[in-house]
């Protein structure tokens, strides 16, 4: 039979260190809040039950922590008197008989679903306790994991380390599994007879053993492990996050010239033989079929990109922009809420939103959709194998039909037929030598303003 487990992510700290009007779990990494990244790792390793333990922002953190699939019972921590004490605050649910209790924490995003799984599993080959540890070359500061015989025998804090104990570079990450059914027993042994008079749940190893139990301990990536205090640290894991995922994505078949130029968001999805070029940023919901290209300085979110199509160079493409397969967007383009057919062209300076365009038609440098009424939003629709001139204003909402040509500079704002000529500007008028006239009137005009001065 399958264990079942609890992850206890505690998310209630005060988020001082970051100077920020929210918390600090609420801050994002790729876009996404992150708590929902923890979340996301705890269900990865298969775990579908969550105690939330909040403080600050309650409701907000319990909201951004929400993704599918994962059952999610809010705590709230209402004084804070160390991890072991926060840990508590979830007594009602871990009372429910779980296999395993995991605790994790709400502010170590880069954490993934591979040592969440190696400490279940710890606990399934008979430890009581498991502590999740990473080795690094700067321990200063850290607590020091203890091993004797394959057991974890204590976690020594710095302060209280021998000198050669503070040789050991293998640390406490603070995240730790807990067998579910000796846990309310274990954690209500704490106590707080220490400095700060609060209750740590390191503490649990020497209990452990003391009971009887075994303490193991397995080890995950430095990197995995690194929380998130000030906008500092922010800065420092969104990088880690970023190339993580970019080298990811260039072992699947994606083509990046300049990775660390290249910003990805949690969700997006670039598919093999796409070419990605330097300065891209990608927003939430940009999805980036095979073969496409993305050129630089191009900024996407909320978009699809069809098969061989082309973005950019300093592209915008807005949420609900869909690119058909080898359609383009060229230059200083912003297409939002907009379909292209197969083959269709925006190639430069021009505006597309709210609008569906035909395959096959061409859109003229300066052409803008002019979907906004200053109230309300409509839609423009341009055929198949339409031709729209340069610097012309569609006023929506308004129909162009199958192989109509809009002259250059037109206004249009009623529908044009199918294979119709469209011209919507004033007539052209020349005055022979009017040049000249006005030129010589308003340098009379300077000099006259001159000598008054």
């Amino acid at each position: 039979m399958e264990r079942t487990c609890l992850a206890v992510i505690l998310a209630a700290g005060d988020s001082t260190r970051m100077k920020s009007s929210k918390s600090k779990v609420l801050h994002p990494v790729a876009g996404r809040p992150m708590i929902a990244h923890v979340v996301e790792a705890v269900a990865s390793a298969g775990i579908s039950s969550v105690a939330l333990v909040v403080g600050r922002d309650a409701e907000d953190v319990a909201k951004a922590a929400s993704i599918a699939g994962v059952d999610i019972e809010s705590f709230l921590q209402k004084e804070r008197l160390g991890t072991g004490h926060a840990v508590l605050a979830a007594r009602e649910a871990i009372a429910k008989g779980y296999d395993d209790i995991l605790v994790t924490y709400g502010d170590v995003p880069l954490q993934t679903d591979g040592p969440l799984k190696a400490a279940r599993q710890g606990l399934a080959d008979g430890s009581d306790v498991v502590v999740i540890g990473f080795h690094t070359d700067r321990p200063t500061g850290y607590g020091r994991l203890l091993v004797k015989d394959g057991e974890l025998i204590a976690i020594r804090e710095e302060k209280d380390a021998t000198d050669a104990e503070r040789t050991v570079t293998w640390c406490n990450s603070g995240l730790m599994a807990i067998n579910g059914r000796k846990a309310l027993d274990l954690l209500s042994r704490i106590g707080n007879a220490n400095a700060k008079g609060e209750f740590y749940l390191t503490d649990l190893v020497e209990i452990a053993r003391s009971l009887g139990g075994r303490v193991t301990a397995v080890d995950a990536p430095e990197i995995e492990m690194t929380g998130c205090n000030t906008r500092a640290e922010l800065a420092v894991i969104e990088r880690f996050w970023q190339e993580r995922r970019r080298h990811q994505m260039m072992l699947s078949g994606v083509t990046m010239i300049a990775p660390e130029t290249v910003f990805l968001a949690y969700d997006t999805v670039i598919g093999q033989d796409a070419l990605i070029e330097p300065n891209v940023v990608f927003g939430p919901g940009a999805v980036i079929d095979s073969g496409a290209v993305i050129h630089a300085f191009s900024h996407i979110e909320g978009a699809h990109v069809s098969q061989g199509a082309t973005v950019g160079p300093f592209a915008r493409l807005r949420p609900g922009a869909d690119l058909g397969t080898g359609s383009k967007v060229g230059n200083f383009c912003e297409v939002k809420n907009g379909r292209l057919g197969e083959g269709a062209k925006v190639n430069h300076l021009t505006y597309i939103g709210d609008a569906v365009i035909g395959a096959g038609s061409n859109i003229g440098a300066g052409t803008i959709t002019c979907n906004y009424d200053g109230v309300n939003k409509s839609e423009t629709v341009i055929g198949e194998n339409a031709f729209i001139g340069s610097n012309s204003s569609l006023v929506a909402p308004v129909t162009i039909g199958d192989g109509a040509y809009i002259a250059s500079g037109s206004v249009i704002t009623v529908n044009v037929p199918a294979a119709a000529l469209a011209l919507g500007r004033a007539r052209q008028e020349i005055k022979t030598g009017r040049a000249t006239l006005l030129r010589e009137r308003a340098l009379a005009i300077k000099a006259a303003k001159k000598a008054k001065a």
